[in-house]
């Protein structure tokens, strides 16, 4: 565990515990993405329409503030185990790996729904997951560390794989979270309820393969998450208490601005680990909460760091804010239209509850030519 404590300028009150891994570690391997796969929803659902059930808050902008214009939402027969199960279907359909040669699946889903109504911790989603893939020899484990699930996967698998345990693994998640919005409706009132966050969810699958590459060459370069759990309350969900699933209660700007004070001492460690600058970044995949928060964060991390990065990806237009699986279903998107490029630098960026933020920065190499091969 490390300290990290941001610069006195910032105000930030106490220090956060982290994790990190990166090209600074002493280690003959180094992990390189291999394939991501998605699964999303068949329903689209407007924010027009999610805001009409909402009478009490007539006067609020929710498109106009977040930039979210759509988000997929499960229908009767899609749930956490589905989405979990066809995007680890569809990202080893993109993979040179068969099934058996998966050494190690993470579930990182929030959710874990069978149905509608019912939340299943045993058996993890992870064994479930690993079995109707067909790598029922693979270590498997779940984890939840809100939106920064897949991330946390990402940076424990690099190890595993760096330090030589497995040469092949995957991270899922499949997130059917939107029953968020549908408990909120009837509690929002306007735009300072605390409800009003849950408003800005969708639903979506993801999965990445990792696999061993030699050090040295294009692939993972640093994995920096820090915890500062001292404002975990600035986010917490509860059971519901008028049907099944959660409520969520959000300082949304606290949580915000906490968020881009905290994370820039864990991304510069993270850019400097893997020998890139700030403004050499061509592609930087932010978490997708709002259109004006990853601008407003942006704009601070640059004024921190120095420079500009040549690309920020957006995607909560058409998906919204999908919590663990957001940076893989951007990242299969942009593959998919071919925008990234071999060679390019690559920075994945956490602000999660919790109050969990950080940065996975990595080389994109011949997984571009090879995912738009499969689009």
């Amino acid at each position: 565990m490390q300290d990290d404590r941001p610069n006195a300028a910032t105000a930030v009150p106490s220090a956060g515990a982290g994790r990190s891994s990166g090209a600074s570690a002493s280690a003959p391997w180094r992990s390189r993405i291999e394939s991501v796969g998605v699964c999303l929803p068949r329903r689209r659902l407007s924010t027009r329409e999610l805001m009409a059930a909402c009478p009490a808050a007539a006067d609020v902008d929710l498109e106009g503030l977040t930039g979210i214009r759509w988000r997929r939402v499960c229908s009767d027969d899609e749930d956490s185990h589905t989405l979990a199960r066809d995007a680890a279907l569809d990202c080893l359909a993109r993979s040179r790996h068969r099934p058996g040669n998966v050494e190690m699946v993470i579930n990182c889903s929030i959710t874990r729904y069978r149905g509608r109504r019912d939340l299943n911790y045993e058996p993890g989603v992870s064994f479930v997951v690993k079995n109707e893939i067909g790598a029922p020899d693979a270590l498997h484990f779940d984890l939840s560390n809100a939106c920064a699930g897949m991330l946390t996967g990402v940076l424990i698998l690099d190890d595993f794989i760096r330090r030589g345990v497995v040469r092949c693994g995957m991270v899922v998640s499949g997130e059917s979270i939107s029953s968020l919005s549908r408990n909120a409706i009837g509690s929002v009132e306007g735009i300072a309820s605390p409800e009003l966050a849950s408003l800005t969810v969708g639903d979506a699958g993801a999965a990445v393969i990792l696999e061993r590459n030699a050090a040295g060459t294009p692939g993972i370069t640093a994995c920096d998450l820090v915890t500062f759990a001292e404002y975990s309350d600035l986010c917490v969900a509860r059971p519901c208490p008028s049907g099944p699933g959660a409520v969520m209660h959000t300082d949304a700007k606290a949580l915000h601005q906490l968020a881009i004070l905290c994370c820039v001492p864990a991304v510069r460690r993270a850019l400097e680990r893997s020998g890139t600058a700030w403004g050499e970044v061509d592609w930087v995949i932010p978490h997708q909460s709002s259109e004006r928060a990853i601008r407003e964060g942006t704009r601070y991390v640059s004024s921190q760091l120095g420079g500009v990065p040549k690309h920020i990806v957006y995607n909560l237009e058409e998906y919204g804010n999908t919590s663990s699986t957001t940076h893989f279903v951007a990242l299969h998107g942009q593959l998919r239209e071919g925008r990234i490029r071999a060679g390019e630098q690559v920075a994945m960026l956490s602000f999660a509850s919790g109050l969990v933020v950080g940065a996975v920065v990595f080389t994109m190499d011949h997984l571009a030519e090879a995912h738009a091969r499969t689009a």
